[in-house]
């Protein structure tokens, strides 16, 4: 494991974080053994920032976490990164209740690493008139949390507006082979660095769509280089290529993933790639900028849809549907985990009402209900519908 060190607490951090959003599941929990042998594994591997927030898995992510660092008498061995959710405040109290109830949660009596999750401009002004400042400086200085940062979602001139009002430790931003431009970008990235802040890199697989099965031009150029590598690692090490660096997360909830991102992070050093590598990292980025349809994440901000439409899945096979040659199977996977026919209920694109509630909350300001429209229009239909409930009963049949 490669370690580097905080600018300002002087802490050394495992360049590979461990993000607690994706955490294995059995249906709609968390599966509770096979989540701690990974994080047990992670932390015995190196890896000393654990990464988590109010709203993961519903709640769960903080109790799982906390039960399993005080049962196994790992918390003095990470670092602890937390963060408060702004859509949930509406006055200076809430801030306090909130930050109680995760120390309880957690099993701890301090936060090393303390975010406002999910920041943008309007977001931060509307925290800054419930008096955030204060209650920043004051929970510090009680020590009940380390370091206090951001995470940003917004358009890069809110980001500097933000990094400069405020005395801030850390932030963390998106960034990756196809965010190089979008949001905070790298303008942000070597912007926060040069005020001294350690900068927590967020989707460097942009939600594993980087992982999976690569548009065939993308996979073209990376068989042209010289140098094998998988676009798993050419992708992370792009990012530790930048020493502005501190940490990368990854929501890792695969062992074998998790393997494999500890051997890549043996190699990630800053500055470490030559300028014919970057230049096929630019190229291959650009043939899925190219390719995919809608920006979508799998951040889940948007969620959950009050007429119960499953966002983030929706547009991942939908971009699937349109990345990769495989139609009918990306349809057959879209009706068999969305349409009912694994699963009680359908959460299909057909269901969008366009009510818009999710719009405001989607980091990426996709069009949400535009876009489903166009998912339905591609995905369904009468003919696709009826065959698909055939292949239904035949599953249900055979199980």
């Amino acid at each position: 494991m490669q370690f580097r060190t905080d600018p300002k607490t002087g802490n050394s951090i495992s360049i590979l974080g461990y993000g607690a959003m994706r955490l294995p599941s059995k249906g709609l929990k968390i599966d509770f053994e096979e989540a701690k042998k990974q994080l047990i594994f992670s932390i015995e591997n190196g890896i000393n920032y654990i990464d988590t927030a109010w709203p993961y898995h519903n709640g769960e992510s903080e109790i799982f976490l906390g039960k399993v660092l005080s049962e196994n008498n790992l918390r003095s061995k990470v670092f602890l990164a937390d963060k408060l959710p702004p859509w949930v405040i509406n006055k200076r109290e809430d801030m306090d209740s909130i930050l109680a109830k995760q120390l309880s949660k957690l099993q701890t009596s301090y936060i090393d690493y303390y975010l406002v999750h999910s920041l943008d401009g309007t977001s931060w002004d509307a925290m800054k008139a419930l008096q955030i400042k204060s209650f920043l400086k004051e929970i510090k200085a009680k020590g009940l949390v380390k370091n206090v940062g951001f995470s940003f979602h917004g358009i890069r001139d809110d980001f500097q507006r933000i990094v400069d009002e405020f005395d801030w430790d850390f932030c963390q931003i998106q960034y990756n082979i196809l965010d190089e431009q979008n949001q905070a970008g790298k303008t942000g990235l070597e912007y926060a660095a040069g005020k001294g802040l350690g900068v927590i890199v967020m989707e460097p697989l942009r939600g594993g769509n980087l992982a999976a099965e690569m548009p065939k031009e993308a996979a073209t150029i990376y068989d042209s280089s010289s140098i094998k590598r998988s676009n798993v690692e050419w992708a992370l090490r792009w990012i530790w290529n930048h020493p502005e660096v501190l940490c990368v997360l990854s929501g890792m909830n695969n062992m074998e993933h998790i393997k494999e991102n500890l051997v890549i992070a043996e190699k990630g050093l800053p500055n470490s790639l030559s300028d014919s590598e970057l230049d096929i990292v630019q190229r291959v980025g650009d043939s899925y900028r190219k390719a995919m349809k809608v920006n979508c994440t799998g951040c889940q901000y948007c969620m959950p849809c009050p007429f119960g439409v499953n966002i983030p899945s929706c547009f991942e096979h939908y971009n699937t549907y349109q990345m990769f040659g495989k139609k009918f199977m990306a349809k057959a996977f879209y009706h068999v985990q969305l349409g009912g026919i694994v699963g009680e209920n359908e959460s299909m694109a057909s269901l969008c009402t366009a009510c818009g509630k999710c719009v405001s909350r989607c980091p990426q300001n996709i069009d949400i209900p535009k876009e489903m429209q166009n998912v339905k229009k591609s995905m369904e239909g009468f003919f696709t519908n009826q065959l698909m409930k055939i292949i239904g009963r035949m599953m249900r049949k055979q199980s």
